[in-house]
């Protein structure tokens, strides 16, 4: 009995992770608009500037404003 209480509490402690339910198909659109920029964001600094130093921005920001945030100069 001590055993199942102990794995009931253990279950009740534990936190799940941190979940956004998607709302409607245009959330769902707009996260994979912005996952695709995010990763041709990234392919495209190596490929054409990896010389210019840059922080790429979190996917949150591209949800927000889906645009490239390449640095000024990187790709033409």
């Amino acid at each position: 009995m001590s055993v199942l209480l102990m794995c009931f509490i253990g279950a009740h402690t534990i936190t799940p992770p941190t979940f956004v339910p998607i709302k409607n198909v245009f959330d769902l659109e707009r996260d994979a608009k912005a996952l695709e920029l995010y990763l041709q964001d990234q392919k495209d600094h190596k490929e054409f500037c990896p010389q210019i130093k840059w922080e790429q921005p979190s996917l949150s920001i591209y949800k927000e404003m889906l645009t490239s945030h390449l640095p000024k100069g990187c790709k033409k």
